[in-house]
């Protein structure tokens, strides 16, 4: 374990460079004529992205903008940690830990950052404020990459040394969604001594024992249904992650295209389009921060390592005891919310709360509304 060094992310001209020249030869492949997302990203957008990838976008704006936040590294077991850490107006008081999941990055949480951290610029109450650290899993972005799969239940283990140890927060509270929901689940559930509540917008562990009633059957049947049609990306990187790796590999196109589709899927579309939900520049740095990391091999295999660790059913009579808010945010096509007999026996819910829009990548999509969501919930936590 070593203490934080500042970091600043620094592309190189020429790898850029690189990257924006096989973008432009990329042999576009033959599409269905009607186009759209059925069958993967649509053609149409896809071109359009790379056309503003190539043309439009000012990647040293977007360093830039990833730079926007403090920084750091630190060596927690074999892994060099990468890490935003934000001192607040709560001044090392009330420590948040915000943990990402897949296909985002730490950057999902750039809109709703200093909003928790300084809530008095934005007319709230600096009472409210929380010191942020805002860790990219292993093998994601700015970390280092392991030599194998490695899983969720480590990665919890890993950021709690990181917040007590390294940092000095000996309690602290944490939020996560996709796998930093499961993240978190497990830092609930194996480290409760040091944190006090968890927020959680995707609930990620299973209760022992067949579904009971017609309302968690139904839940089951509808969650099935939805894997079938858009979950054949988890049964590949399950299964056998390298695949995707070998196909992805210096294919930039390939990887934002398996990326988007993700984004386009799982985003609340209901009443807004992609481009309305997120401009193509912040969608386009979720990208980069893959491409240029060469983070979306070990992204992928972040998904196997979820069953060499055990997967997510708890084992029989017990559950995350932490109390667990969850945030349910309805634009969630894939996974969508259990039943909250079935999340009870698998979490100890201390609040239950229904939002009218967003999906899954909740503090992207609708930063003011988690932002509020998150500080509601802090409150709540602070008074328990």
């Amino acid at each position: 374990m070593t203490a934080p060094k500042p970091f600043e992310v620094s592309w190189a001209d020429a790898d850029v460079a690189d990257v924006l020249r096989r973008v432009a030869d990329y042999p576009f492949p033959v599409a269905p004529i009607e186009g759209g997302w059925g069958c993967g990203c649509d053609p149409q957008f896809l071109r359009e992205f790379c056309a503003h990838w190539t043309g439009g976008y000012d990647w040293r704006a977007a360093v830039a903008e990833l730079n926007r936040f403090p920084q750091f590294t630190a060596r927690v077991e074999d892994f060099d940690l990468h890490f935003v850490h934000v001192v607040g107006e709560a001044d090392g008081k009330r420590p948040l830990l915000l943990t990402h999941g897949w296909p985002g990055s730490h950057y999902e949480f750039w809109g709703a950052a200093e909003r928790l951290a300084f809530p008095s610029r934005f007319g709230g109450d600096p009472a409210d404020a929380f010191d942020l650290v805002i860790p990219s899993l292993p093998g994601f972005g700015f970390s280092s990459k392991p030599a194998r799969p490695f899983g969720q239940r480590g990665t919890a283990r890993l950021f709690n040394t990181l917040m007590t140890q390294v940092l000095g927060y000996d309690r602290y509270l944490a939020q996560g969604g996709d796998w930093g929901a499961l993240v978190t689940s497990w830092l609930g559930h194996d480290h409760g001594d040091h944190v006090r509540a968890i927020h959680l917008n995707m609930l990620g562990l299973r209760p022992a024992g067949p579904p009971q009633g017609e309302e968690e059957i139904a839940w089951i049947n509808r969650t099935t249904a939805a894997g079938d049609m858009m979950g054949a990306y988890l049964r590949l990187q399950v299964s056998k992650p390298q695949s995707i790796a070998w196909m992805g590999a210096g294919n930039p196109v390939g990887q934002a295209a398996w990326i988007l589709e993700r984004f386009h899927d799982w985003s609340d579309l209901r009443t807004k389009g992609l481009t309305e939900v997120y401009s193509l520049d912040q969608l386009l740095t979720n990208v980069m921060i893959y491409v240029m990391t060469g983070s979306f091999t070990t992204g992928a295999w972040y998904y196997r390592a979820l069953i060499e660790e055990g997967g997510v059913v708890l084992p029989e009579g017990t559950r995350c005891e932490t109390p667990t808010a969850f945030a349910n945010f309805p634009g969630e096509a894939l996974y969508q919310a259990p039943p909250r007999s079935l999340a009870g026996r698998a979490y100890n819910i201390s609040r239950w709360t229904d939002l009218p829009t967003g999906g899954h990548f909740a503090a992207m999509e609708e930063p003011v509304m988690f932002a509020d969501e998150v500080r509601a919930w802090g409150r709540e936590a602070d008074g328990a």
